[in-house]
């Protein structure tokens, strides 16, 4: 169950789906079905490699994978989850809370907290990140 969580959780490559599916034309067919998550696509393409049918998929799929968009991509294949979206909101999270530190630090230095309190709540903040 943890193995299933990880493959199908992991964010997949765009240029490794482009490269699985064109080898899919000289080799077995249906490898970059199972890397991007469609483990029954990838039995139907094995079970049918003794046909010209997947090797003419894998190239189908192979140029609709190099055409599409980043976004598109992971619309489709990464849940919705964009690489920059997630490096971006990582980024705002931990300027948030360095503001908010430098506010309390500012706080202790004119003495309206104490440094017991200060310590309390900077390490509540530096959790969050």
């Amino acid at each position: 169950m943890a193995i299933d969580k990880m493959i199908f959780t992991k964010r997949k490559s765009r240029t490794v789906a482009v490269i699985l599916a064109f080898s899919g034309t000289l080799t077995i067919s249906g490898s970059h079905k199972f890397y991007l998550g469609q483990p029954l696509w990838g039995i139907i393409y094995v079970l049918l490699s003794w046909t010209p049918i997947p090797k003419v998929a894998c190239a189908i799929e192979g140029v609709w994978y190099l055409t599409q968009e980043e976004e598109t991509f992971d619309r489709y294949f990464n849940l919705g989850e964009s690489a920059t979206r997630v490096s971006s909101s990582v980024g705002n999270q931990v300027e948030s809370v360095a503001n908010a530190l430098r506010e309390l630090e500012a706080l202790r230095q004119d003495g309206l907290i104490s440094e017991y309190e200060f310590e309390q709540k900077r390490r509540q903040m530096l959790d969050q990140i």
